[in-house]
């Protein structure tokens, strides 16, 4: 029997699931494993923690997987596709392929079809493809200058509105969660931790927007409305490079921004409806290590070789 393992490699966490041909065998969760944010260290040991526990639940061993199929943030980049490989390989038998993140997600929304997706967990980007096979993005190039609709672009721009309201006298419930988040006490302190360098990861305060959210804050509904229509100006600029003028193109989320923010998936749609009305929405969010996994699956059918 093969055995096959697929693996998200997130900035907040890695998702790992091992399969047959046709079943999932184990699952298992560890820290995050975004090389490039959290460095080679922490990035080796969530990855073995996740593979080696997905491995126990299905009561394998890692040297009987035959191929693996991880997708990660930068993962076309050749340098880290190369330090992902080489972490897998110290711990898995057979063909290693590291593909973007971006890449498992469109395969778990659409396979081999047409559509885009948008992922928005710890960073953003939209992915697409259209019937002639063609392919696009759009955002996705790092926390600095992009990551549009984020976890970390909602954290940022949570302080960024605090600290606009304190300018213009205003008091505002949100500066206190915030700072309690983060373990500070006063704004100053808060000023000076968000302008750290290296700078904090600002992704870390999204459940608190979120929960004040759910408590009617005014301000973090409107931060989750805007981190909404910001993805939807990223699929936008996708379906208009891919698909032609009133052409149905088949859209779908992915990522943890999406699954916990309801507020984001209307605002989202929404949006891109006002511009494509003939857009058809997949209502559930995907689960990109499902495509990981597919994307396993189908390179050993096909008797691929391991590719950055």
């Amino acid at each position: 029997m093969n055995y096959f393992l697929g693996i998200d490699g997130g900035g907040s966490k890695t998702v790992c699931v091992i399969g047959d041909d046709k079943s999932i065998l184990g699952t298992a969760e560890a820290g995050p494993s975004n090389v490039v944010r959290v460095g080679e260290a922490q990035a080796r040991e969530a990855i073995t923690a996740a593979i080696r526990q997905a491995c126990a639940e299905a009561h394998i061993k890692p040297s009987q997987i035959a191929r693996t199929c991880i997708g990660i943030a930068g993962g076309a980049r050749p340098g880290t596709a190369q330090t992902v490989r080489r972490i897998v390989s110290e711990i898995v038998s057979g063909d290693i392929e590291v593909v973007g993140d971006m890449i498992i997600a469109l395969e778990a929304a659409f396979g081999n079809g047409p559509g885009v997706v948008v992922v928005a967990g710890t960073g953003s980007i939209a992915y697409g493809r259209n019937a002639a096979g063609q392919t696009a993005r759009a955002g996705g190039w790092g926390f600095a200058i992009s990551d549009e609709g984020s976890a970390y672009w909602i954290g940022r721009a949570a302080i960024s509105a605090v600290m606009r309201s304190c300018d213009q006298g205003e008091s505002r419930a949100l500066l206190t969660q915030l700072m309690t988040a983060w373990h500070i006490e006063t704004p100053e302190q808060l000023i000076l931790a968000a302008n750290a360098s290296p700078a904090p990861n600002f992704a870390t305060l999204f459940p608190v927007v979120l929960s004040a959210a759910d408590s009617a804050d005014p301000l973090a509904n409107h931060l989750l409305a805007q981190a909404g229509a910001e993805l939807a100006k990223l699929a936008a600029i996708v379906i208009t490079r891919l698909f032609r003028r009133g052409e149905d193109v088949q859209v779908a989320m992915a990522g943890g921004v999406f699954r916990n923010a309801a507020m984001v998936c209307q605002v989202f749609y929404n949006s891109l409806r006002l511009t494509y009305p003939g857009i058809k929405a997949h209502e559930a969010v995907v689960d990109p290590v499902k495509g990981a996994l597919e994307l396993a699956r189908k390179g050993a059918g096909a008797g691929q070789d391991s590719a950055g």
